[in-house]
């Protein structure tokens, strides 16, 4: 590794996926003005996800069917050009 480009304050931070409640704790260099308690008893950072391995498509298998014509039908009827 190339010395002097990578950043040395890692320390442990909380990340929730707010979309099933799933939390973990890792290292990373993000700040966060919230904390929450951990299963060891110490305070960390919290840092909030929309979305992670436990909550994406992909790694569950659940694929979400998205209304497609219905969008593409809305977005032809705002967008439309009047023929004159």
């Amino acid at each position: 590794m190339k010395q002097g480009i990578h950043p040395e304050n890692y320390r442990f931070v909380v990340f929730k996926d707010m979309s099933n409640g799933y939390s973990f704790l890792s290292r990373s260099t993000t700040s966060s003005r919230e904390t929450v308690k951990w299963e060891d008893g110490n305070e960390y950072p919290l840092i909030k996800l929309e979305i992670s391995n436990t909550s994406h498509p992909f790694y569950t298998g659940k694929n979400v069917m998205l209304d497609t014509a219905g969008r593409i039908d809305k977005f032809n009827k705002r967008y439309k050009k009047d023929a004159k």
